[in-house]
C-alpha cells in the first residue's frame, strides 16, 4: 500500500474492534514485523516508559530491539491490558496462544485489500520516511530493526537513537492519523521535535 493510502486505511480499520485489528494497526504504527507484535509478551512491555522490548530470540537479525511506542500503539495495548487473559498481548481466543499468523492477512481481505500485505506496511513506513520527512536514514533503519552492513560502522555504532526514533515514530502517527483529505505535508526532524 502506497504510504499515501496509509491514513485512510487507518481511519477503517479503526472502526474494527476485533484483536486483529488492534494487532494490525499496533503493527502499523510501531513498523514492526508480523511474528514480532504476535508474539509480544505483556513482559516485554513498560507502560511506564512507552517501550516495547522484543527480545533477541524473536528478531530476525537476533538482536534486541527497543521499540518506542507513539501515545496510539500504547493506548491500544493499555486497552488489551484491561482486558488481559493471557500472557501475550494480542491473544488467540484459544487460551494460552498468540493470535494466528494469518490473523492480519485475513483481516486484510476481509476488508477488501487482496494486494497489500502485513509486511508491505514496513515499505510504507520506509517511503514516507524517505520521502516526506528529513529524519536520517539510519534513524529510519534503526526504527526497521535493520542491521547495519558495513562491520566498521557496527562496531562503532552500539546504541540505538531511542529519542530520534520516538520522535519518528510520533511523526509517522501524526501522519497516519491525518485525514484523506489534509494531504501530505513535509516533516522536518526539528518540526519533530
Amino acid at each position: 500500500m502506497p504510504y499515501t493510502d496509509v491514513p485512510a486505511f487507518l481511519a477503517r480499520l479503526r472502526e474494527r474492534e476485533a484483536v486483529g485489528g488492534l494487532a494490525l494497526e499496533f503493527t502499523i504504527l510501531t513498523a514492526a514485523r508480523s511474528g514480532e507484535t504476535l508474539g509480544a509478551t505483556w513482559g516485554e512491555l513498560d507502560l511506564e516508559e512507552a517501550v516495547w522490548t522484543v527480545p533477541a530470540a524473536r528478531m530476525k537479525a537476533a538482536k534486541e530491539h527497543r521499540v518506542p511506542l507513539c501515545s496510539r500503539a500504547l493506548e491500544i495495548v493499555q486497552k488489551l491490558a484491561e482486558a488481559r487473559t493471557s500472557e501475550f498481548v494480542f491473544p488467540d481466543h484459544r487460551r494460552g496462544r498468540p493470535l494466528s499468523n494469518m490473523a492480519m492477512e485475513m483481516l486484510l481481505r476481509r476488508m477488501g485489500e487482496d494486494k497489500i500485505t502485513v509486511h508491505g506496511f514496513r515499505s510504507a513506513f520506509r517511503d514516507w520516511v524517505g520521502d516526506e520527512t528529513s529524519f536520517p536514514r539510519e534513524i529510519a533503519e534503526a526504527a526497521l530493526a535493520h542491521q547495519i552492513t558495513n562491520e566498521v560502522e557496527r562496531a562503532y555504532r552500539r546504541g540505538d537513537a531511542i529519542q530520534k526514533r520516538r520522535q519518528l515514530m510520533d511523526a509517522w502517527e501524526a501522519y497516519c492519523s491525518r485525514s484523506a483529505s489534509q494531504g501530505i505535508e513535509f516533516v522536518s526532524l526539528t518540526e519533530a521535535v
